[in-house]
């Protein structure tokens, strides 16, 4: 059950309902979380603008995707998890042994990916302090020091919805619930 209201096109401030009416034509249904952010005009301006920023990065879709989805299982969003699960195996095209193994938080079966994913779980672990040979490695894989930055800004956006949503408890749209997850047991 959401701890806080869930507003509908009709029923948000009138200065959000163009970015609620985009978020429901791209989705083909209004994602909960952006009913739920739209009761802070910020918030929600904010999240829009940077996840704009964010696809726009060098990134490919599912690398971003990548990030996406170990932000969220890191902070145990079950509705982040399940929004990115169908972007990750549609626009992001990777591959489900990838997608379910972000999923349980478990070693990636693309080297390359698998290092990106090891990248930003150490963002998120020490807050950007990560430690030399991690930048190394995601180096080694292929990527540049412009994409490092790059999972960084991915994570920033994350982190908006990932601790937005776990405040509000946001239940998944009817959409989504073939995509739940709960955070694995210990």
């Amino acid at each position: 059950m959401a701890r806080l209201p869930i507003l509908t096109v009709e029923s948000a401030p009138e200065s959000v309902r163009p970015l609620l009416e985009k978020s429901q034509k791209a989705m083909g249904f209004l994602p909960h979380f952006v009913g739920m952010l739209a009761q802070a005009p910020a918030a929600l301006e904010t999240y829009m603008t940077v996840s704009g920023l964010n696809m726009r990065t060098s990134l490919s879709p599912g690398e971003r995707e990548v990030v996406q989805l170990v932000a969220g299982t890191t902070h145990g969003c079950h509705f982040c998890v399940a929004a990115h699960t169908p972007a990750a195996l549609g626009k992001g095209k990777l591959d489900p042994a990838v997608v379910e193994a972000l999923r349980a938080g478990q070693t990636l079966p693309d080297a390359r990916l698998e290092a990106l994913a090891r990248f930003a779980r150490s963002v998120i672990a020490t807050r950007g302090d990560v430690p030399d040979a991690e930048l190394q490695a995601l180096r080694a894989a292929g990527f540049s020091d412009q994409q490092a930055l790059e999972v960084v800004l991915g994570i920033s956006l994350a982190t908006l919805s990932n601790f937005a949503n776990n405040l509000a408890h946001t239940p998944l749209n009817p959409e989504l619930e073939p995509y739940a997850w709960q955070r694995p047991a210990a």
